[in-house]
């Protein structure tokens, strides 16, 4: 049996800069806290409490006075109590969400209604809604109005699928364009999504398996996961080598691993052994 990596995989830019800076922040603050994850990986965030980096889940919770914002960023609600309670920040945005923010922001002040392609309830997508300032909308699902908005802009949650945003754009455009006298489309998907989606695709397309690996709560490796299985081909999401199941592999010629962006390489590897082995 022949075990393929994806061409593009393990950790993004966005993911680097946040561990590297939260790194530095607790080497020079002493232990600090993220409002929330600062990745949705368990590996990563267990080798962070090791460097006394916890996590709460609001203000309230908070010890000490320096409070990390994760890689998903937060709203400028988040960011007025933070600054309200005279506390210290270590902001790791990652640039893409951050692009996502301003976007949004941009798009609510020039008089658009916002909707953003994306999870309602993932912190990224209710931090960039939160830039819209009460103007906008997260959905999956093309929305319907009473009264639609004239202006509409729409913008994509950083780690969806191009597939899925195309597809959203067909059907809101077949059901409202005659409605709107503007309809504005911004893609906000990150290059790192977009490489590792590509990668993906091309190798699902030549094996017989695919496993994805990364956190059951990452939204990006859930992408890579749904991009598997449209292409037809078997596929598992696990996020340890010890979730592997020797029965998945009778039969198979070929297996193709891929990883989400906050997936550790180490990670992977020890997948990859572990698929080799058995």
């Amino acid at each position: 049996m022949e075990v393929e990596k994806a061409a593009e995989i393990g950790f993004c830019t966005g993911v680097r800069r946040a561990i590297d800076i939260l790194e530095r922040a607790a080497h020079e603050f002493g232990p600090l806290q993220t409002l929330g994850p600062v990745v949705h990986n368990r590996q990563v965030m267990e080798s962070l409490a090791q460097s006394g980096i916890g996590v709460v889940d609001s203000l309230e919770q908070l010890q000490g006075n320096t409070v990390a914002i994760s890689s998903h960023g937060v709203s400028p609600q988040v960011l007025e109590q933070i600054r309200d309670r005279g506390l210290k920040m270590v902001d790791t945005t990652c640039p893409f969400v951050r692009r996502a923010q301003m976007v949004a922001k941009r798009l609510a002040d020039q008089g658009f209604w916002v909707i953003i392609f994306g999870e309602e309830g993932h912190p990224e997508v209710q931090g960039v809604l939160g830039w819209a300032g009460g103007k906008g909308v997260a959905t999956l699902d093309v929305p319907w109005f009473d009264r639609l908005p004239r202006r509409i802009g729409i913008l994509s949650q950083t780690t969806q699928s191009f597939s899925g945003l195309g597809h959203f754009i067909a059907e809101f455009t077949l059901s409202h364009l005659t409605h709107l006298s503007e309809l504005r489309i911004i893609n906000t998907i990150c290059d790192a999504t977009k490489k590792r989606q590509q990668a993906t695709m091309e190798l699902a397309s030549r094996v017989d398996l695919m496993v994805v690996v990364g956190g059951h709560d990452s939204a990006n490796t859930h992408r890579l996961a749904e991009i598997c299985t449209a292409a037809g081909v078997e596929t598992y999401h696990i996020e340890r080598s010890g979730e592997v199941d020797p029965l998945w592999l009778r039969g198979r010629r070929r297996v193709g691993v891929t990883a989400g962006a906050s997936t550790p390489d180490e990670v992977v590897e020890e997948v990859i052994a572990r698929l080799r082995q058995l």
